[in-house]
């Protein structure tokens, strides 16, 4: 059975039941809401002519192996900065730090405080009035960036990916017409061979609501037994796009690349940390292939409500409508997220992302930057997932 709308919204695709295509064939938001946005040079666009090949393996050595530890850079004696921990095990809040200013170092010791904290939010950045190109050429300096398959990006900016609730009413009518909820955990583009190794976010215009939650899965690791550990360490999941490609034909938007498929281990090893994280959702991952169907989907159920229910390893992330200028940095190794469906109908939610590309997922630090090591049989996965 496809799960093409469950991961069902229209926030990052093109829907043909209220956006426009331009004179030129390019797919874009209708022109009142164009003219009603506040930062128009975000807005996403769609251009069906644009065809990208599938991503190939890449070495990555992430920037936090050169970090001087105490951060001088990033936090240097004198500065008039405030550095608050929202949770003891993840998430730090940050005020006086302009990202945009950052020198190499600096944005060095911002990679390993992430690798440790998880979850850093900066406040009152300059990235919006500056615009997508400087938040392209910030996220450059730690990795290619991602161009999302199937999202809208700006014009000449297509390494942002755009997020884009339209003000429509019925729009969460729509939404949850089939559901109670659109919770939806999961780590940015894990189907890809090399997935996201971090994100940076910003939400530029919403309601009140629309938060995301994050949760820790290093930690979710930690609280199951040992031997449960032992075992699931040995395993492998199968991440897909295809949903995800097959939601955005649905709503008549583009595919940029062809849907892909790859085999992840199920408990994931930082290269910078060396934690281990359960590094599993439902939008992407689909089977564990080690087991049987029925196995599988049995245990994947289980870790995901445990990722999902424990609370106390959550924490929350209000943007307060967009007028704090709040950046987010997150990790995809060590975290799972799902943006909260919260705001009132017809409330506009604009938010912009970029993906910086890491290492192939690994289990065995020996295994980091190698082309090819033992994660199972890709076509005999996929050949699995097909009604018999």
């Amino acid at each position: 059975m496809s799960n093409a709308n469950a991961f069902g919204n229209s926030d990052i695709h093109f829907n043909k039941d209220f956006d426009e295509v331009s004179e030129d064939g390019v797919l874009v938001i209708n022109k009142q809401n164009r003219d009603q946005a506040k930062y128009p040079d975000f807005l996403p666009t769609w251009d069906p002519s644009v065809k990208l090949p599938s991503l190939k393996f890449e070495k990555y050595i992430d920037p936090a192996t050169r970090a001087d530890p105490s951060f001088p850079n990033l936090f240097p004696k004198g500065g008039d900065f405030t550095v608050k921990r929202i949770t003891p095990k993840f998430g730090t809040e940050i005020d006086g730090v302009q990202l945009s200013q950052l020198n190499d170092q600096g944005k060095d010791e911002l990679a390993l405080l992430l690798a440790q904290r998880k979850v850093l939010l900066f406040n009152d950045q300059d990235f919006a009035e500056q615009g997508p190109k400087k938040v392209v050429e910030f996220g450059r300096y730690f990795g290619d960036l991602h161009v999302h398959p199937s999202s809208g990006a700006p014009k000449d900016a297509p390494e942002l990916h755009i997020t884009y609730r339209r003000p429509e009413k019925g729009e969460l009518s729509r939404i949850f017409a089939h559901k109670t909820t659109n919770t939806g955990f999961h780590s940015d583009v894990s189907y890809e061979i090399t997935p996201s190794r971090f994100t940076v976010f910003q939400v530029l215009e919403s309601g009140d609501g629309g938060d995301t939650v994050f949760a820790d899965t290093v930690e979710a690791f930690n609280r199951l037994s040992p031997a449960f550990q032992k075992f699931l360490e040995g395993l492998h999941v199968l991440h897909t796009s295809e949903d995800q490609a097959a939601n955005s034909s649905h709503q008549g938007g583009v595919q940029r690349r062809k849907a892909v498929s790859n085999i992840h281990p199920l408990v994931r090893l930082d290269p910078v940390t060396l934690e281990k994280s359960l590094y599993i959702n439902k939008a992407f991952g689909r089977r564990i292939v080690e087991l049987k169907q029925e196995e599988s989907d049995n245990l994947l159920d289980f870790l995901h409500n445990h990722i999902v229910k424990s609370h106390d390893l959550h924490l929350r992330v209000n943007w307060e409508r967009g007028q704090r200028r709040k950046v987010a940095l997150f990790h995809n190794s060590g975290l799972s997220h799902s943006a909260i469906f919260d705001t009132e109908d017809g409330e506009v939610r604009h938010a912009y992302r970029i993906s910086v590309i890491g290492e192939r997922p690994i289990s065995d630090i020996n295994d980091l930057n190698k082309e090819e090591y033992a994660v199972g049989d890709l076509e005999q996965a996929l050949a699995a997932l097909k009604p018999t």
